[in-house]
């Protein structure tokens, strides 16, 4: 498994998957859109206001599921101190950050219509904020220190703190009484959503996880070439 975290076996297999995953993120967003636009039905009770749903839910499995890639990218690097790893937890940061306010501004946008308010301390609501702050707070940790190792070994251990929260948000709305409507997706007893409306949330969902992956390479390879220059200026120096 460790193979595959050395930085120049993720070069190498990253050169050879950019450009399909590219392609293939474009056309789950071009098919995500049509269906969450156009081919899906409006909901009995939202109307319209329902097509929210395909942006908001998908950014919101992907803000848990990029923290979560962070919280075990920074096991890792506890654990082995493989520099890689503590590269995957710093690319992705401030993509999870983008898609828990996505997730909190379309959630805001979807709430005025349907509650009645741009905002109320919900715990679903509130604990993807504390979530938002997490991100923020490994950001801001990782570059806080003078040597970049004290900043990933401060930044890993908040990650693995706040880990924590990820639950929290999933069972929030079964753990208390809240104005966010239960799980209809990911649920024991199977998903409780049309098709029609499981389609266009599936598409989307899909299309913001490539390009996750997409992003997250090209920052990553960012890192490891600035990383060899910076090298290479050393041994220019001596």
């Amino acid at each position: 498994m460790l193979q595959f975290l050395k930085p120049t076996t993720f070069v190498k297999y990253a050169d050879r998957l950019l450009l399909p995953v590219s392609l293939l993120c474009a056309g789950l967003f071009a098919s995500g859109l049509y269906y969450a636009l156009f081919a899906s039905p409006e909901d009995y009770q939202q109307g319209e206001t329902v097509r929210i749903m395909y942006i908001h839910v998908p950014s919101a499995w992907m803000s848990l599921a990029v923290y979560s890639i962070i919280a075990t990218a920074s096991l890792s690097y506890i654990i082995w101190r493989n520099p890689l790893s503590e590269l995957i937890a710093r690319a992705s940061a401030p993509i999870g950050a983008c898609f828990a306010l996505i997730t909190l501004l379309t959630g805001s946008i979807w709430g005025k219509p349907i509650w009645g308010t741009w905002w109320e301390w919900d715990a679903r609501l509130t604990s993807m904020l504390i979530l938002f702050f997490l991100y923020i707070g490994y950001i801001a940790l990782s570059n806080a220190y003078d040597t970049k190792e004290r900043g990933a070994k401060a930044a890993s251990i908040l990650a693995l703190v706040g880990f924590i929260n990820v639950p929290i948000i999933k069972f929030s709305v079964d753990w208390w009484n809240t104005l966010h409507q239960p799980a209809s997706v990911i649920k024991m007893s199977g998903p409780a959503i049309d098709p029609s409306m499981m389609l266009p949330l599936s598409l989307m969902f899909f299309a913001m996880l490539t390009l996750y992956l997409i992003v997250a390479t090209l920052e990553i390879k960012t890192m490891l070439l600035k990383q060899k220059i910076t090298r290479a200026k050393i041994r220019k120096r001596r």
